[in-house]
């Protein structure tokens, strides 16, 4: 039995498809921005901060990272309720995406500030800079320079994850793609497309990422 591929009744389903992009990119550019904020928050406190929030952190990291992110996400937008707390689906599905995306770049944010030299932290010391300041403006930004393209790595990882948030029937663009193929019956074409927008998402997503690097954290120019 063939098959023949027909992709040009997508174009009815346009509308879909773009809202489906753009809520996308939504929950990629809130979920990125306080994730790695919340990120940097949690790196500072398990490397320098008070030794009485350390272990609530790490508990907070380590349920984070060995828990499924679909369940994470079931338990915010179907457990909260119970507590009294409903939420939209998307700002259920953004609050999945920081959680998750805070507990994941805090190790690796971590891991570039036990890379720094024992020498910057004792130079903020010298200044009369508290441990929070010197953190905050001698060894965040070399820190964070060093594990730019692994952080990079993991915003487009969460990303692409961010297409099982149609379980919540937020309307992304695996939910317009599960809408499109359960009208047509056209799962090829509807799949196809969607991950072909996928791909190029997280390329273009992965580019936008090293250039805000590069003006970020510029390079010094050989003398």
């Amino acid at each position: 039995m063939s098959y023949h591929f027909e992709f040009g009744w997508l174009l009815q389903y346009y509308p879909e498809i773009i809202k489906g992009i753009l809520v996308t990119l939504e929950l990629i550019a809130i979920g990125g921005l306080l994730g790695i904020s919340l990120g940097i928050v949690c790196a500072w406190v398990r490397a320098l901060g008070p030794a009485w929030l350390k272990p609530v952190v790490a508990a907070y990291v380590e349920l984070i990272r060995n828990t499924p992110f679909l369940i994470q996400l079931f338990f915010i937008f179907f457990g909260l309720p119970s507590l009294g707390l409903q939420l939209p689906e998307l700002t259920a599905a953004n609050l999945a995406m920081v959680i998750n995306l805070g507990a994941y770049s805090c190790e690796i944010i971590r891991a570039g500030i036990q890379a720094t030299p024992k020498g910057q932290f004792e130079a903020g010391e010298s200044l009369a800079m508290t441990r929070f300041e010197t953190f905050r403006h001698v060894v965040l930004v070399p820190s964070l320079q060093r594990i730019w393209p692994a952080l990079s790595s993991q915003v487009v990882i969460v990303m692409l994850g961010s297409s099982i948030v149609s379980q919540i029937a937020a309307e992304d663009l695996t939910f317009a793609a599960n809408f499109i193929q359960s009208r047509t019956f056209r799962a090829f074409e509807a799949y196809i497309v969607s991950t072909a927008i996928y791909l190029v998402m997280a390329i273009l997503l992965r580019q936008v990422l090293g250039v805000v690097g590069g003006l970020i954290f510029p390079r010094r120019k050989a003398r």
